[in-house]
């Protein structure tokens, strides 16, 4: 009797060119109707990041929430222990359903992550203190703590690590900044090897943002361009081609901080490198391919985190090959011709970050609104 082999999926190939794909997404219904255990099963889903802004739309829309709200509610819970239970409770589930995956890879893989209240992304101690509270709470092995990437973060990201929270270090622009961070994870492990602590099982990934570049470099081309007939051709050309040239010289600084040079004594003690997690990939321009940021960015040794409608496009019609290794002397020519054509790639990095910042915590406390809103009307519906 003939046997029918299941075709390979295009995200599952993507780990034959050893890049991971995550799904950025999350919410209860998707849990209880089976979807992410489908995409663990059948597509070799490696891991789920969440953030503020997943949790407002999930939390906000439909029902599956209310019941454990009102719960929580007449047993005199505030917004934000409300939040807490509630977000737990799903990164618990999701978690459990990654498990076999994070022991099936000896701890490489099968990460799920929640994110610190981004309101204490300036506040180093605070971030510390509501990590360690986190990982203690969700309790898991694969499960991963975010961190914001900022200036106050990195010490608290060093001490995290330190104290073996595995951390996905987040919103992530600029070269040397990532840098920064790479260059933090492995100081935090040379001092868990001065202090005797094991480094075999310390997980992290630096979380790189790629389509809000183009996004704010396009515009700044587009106005030069306006004003610059010498060069509107050459600045115009470059629109939808710094994210991706960003990025690759960002995975060339991970090749640096990881090589055999610098990062071997660890290696061969169990430590595995920080992988470059390429986030935002969703296409914000229509002008663009719908699965460019993932199509552009596939390579060893880092993870795509896709929101569902990216990964399902991916999934039809995406285009696996090694194409984060190639290009990359052009990748570096045209961000250096930035500078050259008047435009502050740098400044516009930081201020990427500074906006971020605010984005998460404008959902934070969007997502604190609603919970109240339902919160009050459910305590009325008793």
């Amino acid at each position: 009797m003939a046997t029918t082999t299941r075709p390979v999926s295009t995200l599952a190939a993507l780990l034959a060119q050893g890049q991971s794909p995550w799904l950025d997404f999350i919410s209860r219904d998707f849990l209880d109707e089976g979807g992410l255990a489908r995409l663990i099963e059948e597509d070799d889903l490696r891991g789920v990041t969440s953030n503020p802004t997943i949790f407002e739309k999930a939390v906000g829309q439909g029902s599956a929430y209310d019941a454990q709200i009102r719960e929580l509610a007449a047993h005199g819970a505030d917004d934000f222990a409300i939040y807490d239970a509630l977000t737990l409770a799903d990164i618990r589930r999701a978690l459990d359903l990654f498990l076999p995956v994070y022991e099936r890879t000896g701890g490489a893989d099968g990460f799920v992550s929640l994110e610190v209240s981004p309101l204490l992304a300036r506040n180093t101690s605070e971030t510390l203190a509501e990590a360690v509270r986190l990982w203690k709470a969700l309790d898991r092995p694969n499960a991963m703590i975010k961190i914001p990437g900022t200036g106050e973060g990195l010490p608290a990201i060093e001490e995290a690590l330190f104290e073996g929270v595995n951390v996905n270090v987040t919103l992530l622009f600029g070269v040397e900044a990532y840098r920064q961070v790479a260059e933090t994870y492995v100081k935090a492990l040379r001092r868990r090897v001065e202090a005797g602590r094991p480094i075999d099982r310390v997980a992290s990934v630096a979380s790189f943002f790629v389509s809000r570049i183009d996004t704010a470099v396009d515009k700044e081309l587009e106005a030069r361009a306006a004003t610059d007939s010498a060069h509107r051709d050459e600045l115009l050309g470059l629109r939808g081609k710094i994210a991706i040239a960003n990025a690759k010289n960002a995975h060339r600084v991970f090749e640096d901080v990881f090589s055999k040079a610098r990062f071997g004594d660890l290696a061969d003690r169990g430590a595995r490198v920080q992988r470059l997690l390429w986030a935002s990939v969703g296409t914000k321009n229509p002008n663009y391919p719908d699965t460019l940021y993932v199509d552009e960015l596939i390579g060893p040794e880092t993870v795509s985190t896709m929101p569902p409608e990216t990964l399902a496009a991916f999934k039809d019609h995406g285009r696996v090959r090694p194409s984060l290794l190639s290009g990359r002397e052009e990748a570096a020519r045209q961000i250096e011709r930035l500078g050259a054509l008047g435009i502050d790639f740098a400044g516009i990095t930081d201020a990427l970050l500074e906006a971020g910042v605010e984005s998460f915590a404008k959902s934070f406390h969007s997502l604190m609104g609603t919970i109240r809103s339902k919160r009050e009307a459910l305590g009325r519906s008793v």
